[in-house]
């Protein structure tokens, strides 16, 4: 593959804490038009980022390599990189990268705030690692809690190296975590958000966009409605 440039080196692209887009602009879902403030990133964005990550994982990791998509959140960013790493597995033949792909489910949110209880739900035995390179595919790392949890959990399997990859990178104030994931796509401010497979108590995960919840929306799908 190519060599890598200084432009190659950009971690991540910020979106500023007054960037948004009207909802008028884009297709939004009638159900939740009107759970809504605006769009924080568009879906065509957010392909087209998840296709230069898929670049930059062909390009610096080395296989076989286990993909561990953190359920649920992560599924559709998961789905849209292994799809961008298979196609450019086609192009770039000299460099092509075999991919394992697994799945373990974390919780630690209700409504729209993190329990400080970070646990892993369902297939906790990860033996099938040892000795092997495991990228971890997240959808937003806020606090850094879940992603040292797991990281941590996966460590204790012995594989050869675990990397992580994140779509969002959250500018928390309040995160006490120094932690920088190793492929980022988007750094966000510190606002609540839904869609492209993030929830708000199970709900959004169907909306195409990165959107900002408006508190009429908290207020519908409140865990206490449930």
């Amino acid at each position: 593959m190519a060599e890598t440039t200084d432009k190659d080196k950009l971690r991540s692209i910020p979106i500023t804490d007054t960037q948004s887009y009207p909802l008028e602009s884009f297709l939004i879902p009638a159900h939740y038009i009107n759970d809504l403030s605006y769009v924080m990133i568009p879906h065509g964005l957010i392909v087209d980022r998840a296709e230069k990550l898929a670049y930059e994982i062909i390009r610096d990791l080395t296989g076989p390599l286990v993909m561990l998509c953190v359920l649920k959140g992560a599924y559709q960013f998961y789905s849209d990189l292994i799809d961008k790493i298979q196609s450019l597995n086609c192009v770039y033949k000299h460099k092509s990268l075999q991919l394992d792909i697994d799945f373990i489910r974390m919780k630690s949110y209700v409504d729209d705030s993190s329990t400080g209880d970070v646990k892993v739900v369902g297939h906790e035995d990860f033996t099938r690692v040892k000795g092997k390179h495991v990228l971890i595919v997240e959808d937003i790392v806020d606090t850094g809690a879940t992603i040292l949890k797991l990281n941590s959990h996966i460590s204790k399997f012995q594989p050869a190296s675990v990397k992580v990859a994140t779509l969002l990178l959250k500018r928390n104030p309040a995160r006490t975590i120094e932690y920088q994931p190793d492929f980022v796509g988007f750094d966000i401010p510190d606002k609540f958000i839904v869609g492209y497979g993030l929830d708000y108590n199970e709900y959004f995960r169907d909306l195409p966009h990165i959107c900002v919840i408006n508190d009429a929306g908290k207020v519908k799908y409140s865990s206490s409605k449930s």
